[in-house]
């Protein structure tokens, strides 16, 4: 479910976009309840709502000119960014290409623009929002969630034993299941999930490894290792294979020609 402040002052537009922002699937589950909608007509309660709400929006989504006020969306976009400074702010306008959007990215922090009489725009608002959720999700997950542990998806490293969790499942040694997993892998797990979405080369690895003997062939094989130690625990756990999802670009994925690895979660 997603929680979208929307600051619109004509009804037409609010009847087109409404139901559609309702019920839009942006985290792809099926079994997400409506998405929320507070919808303001006024400037004046919009800027009520935000100076007084304890509940933070997912996105806002701005009418850059309020009844004649061409400043009306960058008045709007300032209270946002004073008050919620992670919320993505999208404009939805009927003054595309003009002063005013000019105004919006020079003078607030609006992350996109879009005409509201531009063909299939309803797909253009869900894509564009979508984007923006899924890039805020990646920016907030996959890194240091507390001070013992380091969270991605479903994956778990636990800092305090440096135990590996896939699903809940503890990652073992793939040659001996009864051993954990090596140390060595283990930081290379780490390092890739804290660099995500970024690949590492080999270079990229030594240096955080501290490690003037490490090389491709070194990096090549501790990735195989932690694939198949992966692999091993959707096993157990009877889950989708994760090789076969790495080469489908999710797990541990090869990036470029050679040396370079990357965490897609």
């Amino acid at each position: 479910m997603a929680r979208i402040f929307w600051v619109e002052d004509q009804f037409h537009w609010i009847d087109k976009f409404k139901p559609v922002l309702e019920s839009f699937e942006f985290d792809n589950s099926d079994s997400s309840p409506k998405n929320q909608v507070e919808v303001h007509k006024f400037l004046e309660s919009a800027s009520r709502a935000i100076n007084h709400s304890t509940n933070k929006p997912d996105i806002a989504i701005l009418d850059a000119n309020m009844n004649g006020n061409d400043d009306a969306g960058l008045s709007i976009s300032k209270l946002i960014t004073q008050k919620w400074p992670d919320v993505p702010i999208i404009y939805l306008s009927e003054h595309s290409g003009t002063g005013i959007e000019q105004k919006a990215f020079e003078e607030s922090s609006a992350q996109d623009f879009i005409a509201k009489h531009q063909r299939n725009v309803e797909q253009v608002l869900t894509w564009r929002i979508k984007a923006l959720l899924r890039h805020k999700q990646m920016q907030s997950e996959s890194q240091v969630t507390s001070i013992d542990r380091i969270v991605s998806g479903n994956l778990t490293i636990d800092l305090t034993t440096w135990n590996v969790y896939w699903h809940g499942e503890r990652l073992m040694n793939p040659s001996n299941a009864q051993r954990p997993l090596a140390p060595t892998p283990r930081k290379i797990l780490k390092f890739l999930v804290e660099a995500a979405p970024s690949p590492l080369s080999t270079d990229q690895m030594a240096d955080k490894l501290n490690s003037d003997k490490f090389n491709y062939a070194n990096y090549r094989q501790h990735i195989k290792t932690l694939r198949h130690s992966f692999e091993q625990a959707c096993e157990r756990k009877q889950i989708e294979s994760f090789i076969e999802s790495s080469k489908s670009g999710k797990g541990i994925v090869t990036f470029g020609d050679e040396g370079a690895y990357q965490w897609v979660k």
